[in-house]
């Protein structure tokens, strides 16, 4: 198995500290970025994501503790530990209270401060110990470079590694089925099997036969015992897709196997036991269906033991270029097509767009795209024949728009959508290039640090 390279991120205004530090830490083997402020570091958090950050208490301008507060609103759960002097160790004692994961007080031991790392990655980077896969493969099918996708999946992974009952939020076509395949990958079940089902698009009738079995005679056509989906997942992980659409009078029989975790199939007397993980997803708002009496309470709780949300598409437009660009290749083999890039403008027109279909729909439009190519390279006015809408404008809002507490993330956003080019940036911002660097030197964001690594 490969070890991973997890990424720190270290904030200190010292000069001397940050390289005592990143010495230790790089010697450690760790990859270490440094940042001699707050406002620095969120910025080199938004190209790239860290797996821990360790940072001074006080400092010129924003906190750490401050810093901490901004890095956890887009990633709870992204450890931080805080550098104190030995003055502010109240102030860090009510750190840990709100979240830190630890503090060291300067001068710090060196043993000290790389168990302290080690324990906060161990932590919140669960591993498998039998996994004899590449560490990542577990999530190999999300191309993402967007910190909500991370942050999620992040969480994902922790909670895969445990048997708590997971549902999954989002939109049609954001990829809730790909995340629990993702989920059950990376827990302990993953050599059992993983069963789907879209309780939507059975019928009433037979969605309780599909889900427990019966037996035989229990129904006219049931001439043999039948086992149902719960029995085929044994020992492994049953998504039930579109839960919001599962009939009431089933909601109670779901709700017996989490708490006894036993089934008992159509037409029997006896129960059977089963160990079998649920996870759970819906497009539907379940707190509207509870308020209406449409869903049970009970087994809301239940099932949402830990909740993952998948953002719309239009949400992670740092995305699109990636997502485009793999379902590109995809299907260029597939079709044995010699289609390998799309035009600037094309992707311009990708990002810019509103995407009420999601990832379901940018898939179809490139599938379609490249069916029809005559040439190498896909152009906006192919892509357009696949698309209901007209070049929108109502999908990236024109800088001037924007809120400005959120500058740093539109700004970091258009960076990652274009690869770190400002040229494309700055048009999809409707600003003139002096103008945007002016804008990304306001918010210490380096363009080289959004190309992609080789």
């Amino acid at each position: 198995m490969t070890e991973p390279i997890h990424r720190i991120l270290i904030v200190d205004d010292d000069p001397d500290i940050l390289r005592l530090l990143d010495l230790r830490l790089q010697t450690a083997g760790y990859d270490v970025e440094t940042a001699t402020s707050a406002e620095k570091a969120l910025a080199l958090a938004a190209a790239n994501k860290p797996h821990l950050v360790v940072t001074d208490m006080r400092m010129g301008g924003m906190s750490g503790m401050a810093l901490f507060e901004t890095l956890h609103q887009s990633d709870p759960g992204l450890p931080v530990i805080i550098l104190t002097a030995h003055g502010t160790i109240p102030e860090a004692v009510e750190a840990t209270r709100r979240g830190v994961f630890s503090f060291l007080t300067k001068p710090f031991d060196s043993k000290d401060l790389l168990q302290q790392v080690a324990d906060a990655l161990r932590i919140s980077q669960p591993g498998n110990d039998d996994v004899d896969e590449d560490v990542n493969a577990w999530r190999a099918e999300f191309v993402s470079r967007s910190p909500h996708i991370e942050s999620m999946l992040h969480q994902a992974k922790m909670a895969a590694s445990s048997d708590a009952s997971i549902l999954i939020l989002g939109e049609s076509g954001t990829g809730k089925e790909l995340l629990a395949r993702a989920i059950h990958r990376a827990s302990p079940r993953r050599k059992k099997p993983f069963v789907a089902i879209n309780c939507g698009a059975v019928p009433e009738a037979l969605l309780e036969s599909e889900l427990f079995g019966h037996s035989r005679g229990s129904f006219t056509g049931a001439t043999r015992d039948h086992k149902g989906l719960f029995q085929a997942a044994e020992g492994g992980t049953i998504f039930l897709d579109e839960i919001g659409d599962m009939p009431l009078p089933l909601q109670v029989k779901i709700l017996r196997v989490l708490q006894e975790k036993v089934i008992r199939p159509v037409g029997a007397t006896n129960f059977i036991p089963v160990d079998t993980r649920i996870v759970s997803a819906t497009h539907r708002n379940l707190t509207e269906m509870m308020a209406s009496g449409e869903f049970r309470e009970d087994l809301y709780y239940r099932l949402n033991v830990v909740t993952l949300e998948l953002p719309p598409l239009a949400e992670r437009r740092e995305d699109i270029p990636l997502l485009a660009n793999h379902f590109l290749t995809n299907c260029a083999k597939r079709y044995g097509k010699e289609v390998h890039s799309f035009s600037p403008d094309a992707i311009e027109l990708l990002v810019s767009a509103p995407w009420p279909g999601n990832i379901r729909q940018l898939q179809n439009i490139i599938e379609q795209a490249v069916v029809l190519s005559t040439t190498p390279l896909i152009t906006s006015s192919l892509l357009q024949k696949g698309m209901n809408w007209r070049r929108a404008g109502d999908g990236i809002l024109p800088f001037d728009e924007a809120r400005r507490n959120f500058e740093r993330d539109y700004l970091s956003r258009l960076l990652k959508a274009t690869n770190g080019n400002v040229a494309q940036a700055a048009r999809l911002a409707q600003r003139n290039r002096t103008e945007f660097y002016k804008l990304l030197d306001r918010h210490e964001l380096v363009p080289a640090n959004f190309k992609p690594e080789s």
